[in-house]
């Protein structure tokens, strides 16, 4: 199963992607659609809310008034806290029902507005932010809803900002234009990346990167980021720390598309631990290395994580080699070139050398 997060701002225009990928497949888990389930007439959500803020936030059918409780709920954080306490775990227990539903070989996206805002990203095995500028979602708040121009910024002001959302997105989608083209946009991610990784993930099929170097790309810094932030969230306190290592770690130089990450554990026994942990959450384990090296199953963006214990005497070197190499151009441009030529035990070897004498 491939877990997706799907977040934009309001007005971004989730909407339609969600129809496409919909139509495509995809089981669509709607986090402000189970928000109104939870709390309609006749659930038990309904009633504690009730009963914490009285029969004023009931319309005249009986059902939810919204704006009744927010004017009740929104004066103070007391209040505010009893709200969630209510409505929070209501959510997530649906939310974990219709997870659990879905078939096993399902692309299973969340729809959740407040993805970033709740820190959640790390959870999901991708996350496809509609990005759509600020000022041309307004314009359709505006618009399009009728929404009063400052209850429209307001709510925006709210949220995350379009550069933290862009921040914590594996994927992009452009929703500044035609229908059409987020769309077709959509249809090409189910097909090249959504259900190869969906396939991999079920098979246990890893992604072995190309050791082919390539122009350095400004970008492999936050796919790190995404991949560690991942890494963490799967092992918890095992990981001692977590580390991007190898060349993409090295700003500017010319490497091999493949982001190296390097878990530190204390000991043998935190080695096994992870090696467990992340067997469970999809990472493919490489019986090829001497070392415990784990693939990830993304077609689109190749990780390999080695699991260290920090008394091993490999573990230094890794987190010195990008130190070393940005200081000294000759070291650059010698260990460019053994790159280039793909033999990756005499990029090891080079590695060993050039930091032992750097110890030294």
């Amino acid at each position: 199963m491939l877990m997706v997060g799907l977040t934009g701002g309001i007005g971004a225009g989730k909407s339609t992607v969600t129809a496409v990928l919909a139509e495509a497949g995809a089981v669509i888990v709607d986090a402000d659609r189970i928000a109104r389930e939870v709390v309609e007439p006749g659930t038990p959500g309904l009633a504690m809310l009730v009963a914490e803020f009285g029969e004023q936030i009931l319309g005249v059918d009986g059902a939810l008034d919204r704006a009744a409780l927010a004017g009740l709920a929104f004066v103070d954080a007391g209040r505010t806290a009893a709200l969630n306490a209510i409505t929070h775990p209501l959510i997530g227990q649906r939310t974990a029902e219709l997870f659990g539903t879905a078939p096993e070989d399902a692309i299973v996206v969340h729809d959740m507005p407040l993805l970033v805002e709740g820190g959640m990203t790390p959870g999901y095995n991708l996350v496809i932010v509609v990005d759509t500028p600020a000022d041309i979602r307004l314009r359709r708040l505006v618009e399009q809803r009728g929404m009063p121009d400052d209850d429209a910024r307001a709510r925006m002001s709210r949220q995350a900002t379009d550069e933290q959302r862009r921040a914590v997105a594996d994927v992009l989608l452009d929703n500044s234009g035609e229908r059409q083209v987020v769309a077709d946009l959509t249809r090409s991610l189910v097909e090249s990346r959504l259900l190869p990784f969906e396939h991999n993930l079920r098979t246990g099929t890893p992604v072995i990167g190309d050791r082919a170097v390539v122009p350095f790309r400004p970008e492999w810094a936050g796919e790190a980021e995404r991949a560690s932030a991942r890494l963490g969230h799967v092992l918890g306190e095992v990981a001692v720390r977590i580390d991007h290592v190898g060349p993409t770690s090295v700003g500017g130089l010319d490497a091999p598309d493949i982001i190296d990450i390097q878990v530190t554990v204390r000991d043998e026994a935190g080695r096994d631990a992870a090696l467990r942990a992340l067997t469970a959450a999809g990472w493919v384990r490489d019986r090829s290395s001497e070392r415990p090296l784990f693939h990830w199953c993304d077609p689109a963006r190749p990780v390999e994580v080695s699991v260290i214990a920090e008394d091993d005497p490999e573990h230094e070197f890794s987190l010195l080699m990008s130190e070393v190499i940005a200081d000294d151009p000759a070291a650059r441009e010698e260990y460019a070139g053994i790159l280039r030529r793909a033999d990756r035990e005499e990029t090891r070897q080079w590695e060993r050398a050039r930091c032992a004498s750097t110890r030294s």
